[in-house]
């Protein structure tokens, strides 16, 4: 039986490198945002759908992110539209894994795992966290937004302290060694309970 461990922190927090780390320790991982890129890449299962309620945002038979982020800032129920075509289809790809994954613990990168409720399918949680002028300076050094848009898309996340707070494992990113050495040791803690379970 294969142990179900979401992983999740806000922007900039290190989630995606942590969670290569938890592939070189062995085990399989589900990343939310590949999903999302998979569905809109030419020949993705949401393409089609999205043509036929944003047929301008097709460029190339593939769904433009940044055409869909200018619609969500100009048009209020951009967003919900969006959600309802992509949410049904990033959780076929979940269910998809689930059912091919032999692994012993599978670790599922969820950006927004508490906000959408997706925790209670976990069997435990682990959130990555760094101090908030660390994250800022994160986001920042990638140069792929401004400093409005950084504080928009926090704005939209539950605070980070929250994550922490109903977590199950809390995993400080401050240095690479250090997020490794967490790793391991959320590895060794799940591999305990599931020999006592």
């Amino acid at each position: 039986m294969t142990f179900k461990l979401g992983l999740t922190g806000s922007i900039g927090m290190g989630k995606s490198t942590t969670g290569q780390m938890f592939v070189d320790a062995g085990c399989a991982l589900w990343d939310a945002d590949a999903a999302v890129h998979r569905l809109y890449d030419a020949g993705g299962a949401a393409v089609e759908p999205m043509r036929a309620t944003f047929p301008d945002a097709i460029q190339n038979d593939a769904v433009s992110r940044d055409i869909l982020r200018a619609k969500i800032s100009s048009q209020p129920t951009a967003l919900s539209l969006i959600e309802q075509i992509v949410h049904p289809l990033v959780a076929q790809d979940r269910a998809r894994f689930v059912a091919q994954t032999a692994a012993e613990i599978a670790v599922f990168d969820i950006p927004l795992l508490f906000e959408t409720g997706g925790n209670v399918a976990m069997d435990a949680v682990a959130v990555v966290h760094v101090p908030d002028d660390i994250q800022q300076t994160r986001v920042m050094a990638r140069g792929t937004m401004d400093l409005a848009q950084f504080l928009a898309i926090k704005a939209k996340q539950m605070p980070n302290v929250e994550k922490c707070d109903r977590a199950d494992f809390v995993i400080l990113t401050d240095t690479l060694e250090h997020a490794r050495a967490q790793v391991h040791h959320v590895i060794d803690q799940i591999r305990k309970r599931t020999k006592d379970a």
